[in-house]
């Protein structure tokens, strides 16, 4: 294995340390480094982020890679990237927060959990850091189920939540970061229909079990009256959202951050307008559905 391994300080990820992107990544260190990406669900490289083909070369260790369907968030002459930032027209909202206009915030969320087929992971390149603020976090939402008290746990396998795609801070149901919204409200997104996601997932690859909450996206519990199912999502979301549980990474240019989606939230804190900040982006595709459209019949009843 060509590269050393020390733990993040935080409630989740590693970091890896000695790695060389000079070229293809070889075969034997692709694997060790996707056994990482399991083990640790985040995962830090410190300053070898130097190129759009440094991201490609090391986000292709991990599986496809989508292409945002999307032609104008994609980074030109690279179709499998992202370009995020607010150099040019703001590719995020930008909401006043205490008197201070915030680009980009977003609150803590699983990559698209308003679908049935969420992506495995993601990795983030910072090729221009802002001055102040900026950071980004994840939470080992894996480590939160472990840490469940048993009751709960017993009240909640088998219970499935109300996922919906949210355009808007304003549209969130909990946790909500206040703010005003000071840019329009986009009106060309695609449609996405509700989704059921159990409250427990079961993780594809490493079979170990992870309290969905995704934040910005929940709406309900199925089977619960509204009052019962929000004092739960409540609950589960203050138990979530611990300290204890969490990495905050503060940015330098050039370093790369992976992260396992089907096993933590992120949270984008936002930075001051007036400041330019350039992330690049890769997606690493999912293959496995792990929710339903609502109204379609679980796979379990139709055998």
């Amino acid at each position: 294995m060509s590269f050393e391994v020390r733990p993040l300080p935080g409630g989740i990820g590693k970091e890896v340390l000695g790695l060389a992107l000079d070229g293809p990544v070889a075969t034997d260190t692709a694997a060790a480094l996707r056994t990482l990406w399991l083990d640790a669900g985040v995962v830090l490289f410190r300053g070898i982020g130097t190129s759009p083909e440094a991201l490609l070369a090391l986000s292709r260790c991990f599986g496809e890679l989508e292409i945002h369907p999307i032609e104008r968030f994609r980074l030109p002459g690279y179709p499998e990237l992202i370009l995020l930032t607010n150099r040019d027209d703001p590719s995020g909202p930008v909401y006043d927060f205490d008197g201070e206009p915030i680009h980009g915030r977003i609150p803590w969320h699983t990559d698209l959990a308003f679908t049935t087929t969420p992506n495995a992971g993601a990795l983030l390149r910072m090729v221009q850091k802002t001055a102040t603020g900026g950071e980004t976090g994840w939470l080992d939402t894996a480590r939160a189920w472990d840490e469940l008290d048993a009751a709960t746990k017993r009240r909640i396998e088998g219970l499935e939540a109300i996922y919906h795609f949210t355009g808007d801070l304003d549209e969130m149901r909990f946790n909500r970061p206040g703010g005003v919204r000071l840019t329009p409200k986009r009106g060309d997104y695609p449609h996405f229909p509700p989704v059921a996601h159990p409250l427990v997932w079961t993780h594809p690859e490493t079979g170990r079990k992870v309290l969905n909450v995704s934040t910005l996206n929940i709406r309900g519990i199925l089977g619960l009256d509204e009052e019962e199912g929000d004092a739960l999502i409540e609950a589960l979301i203050a138990h979530a959202l611990q300290p204890r549980f969490r990495y905050v990474h503060a940015w330098e240019n050039d370093d790369i951050v992976l992260w396992d989606n089907r096993r933590t939230m992120h949270c984008a804190f936002g930075h001051p307008v007036a400041q330019v900040r350039i992330v690049q982006r890769s997606t690493i595709r999912g293959t496995v559905a792990m929710g339903r459209i609502l109204g379609e019949q679980r796979e379990a009843t139709r055998a």
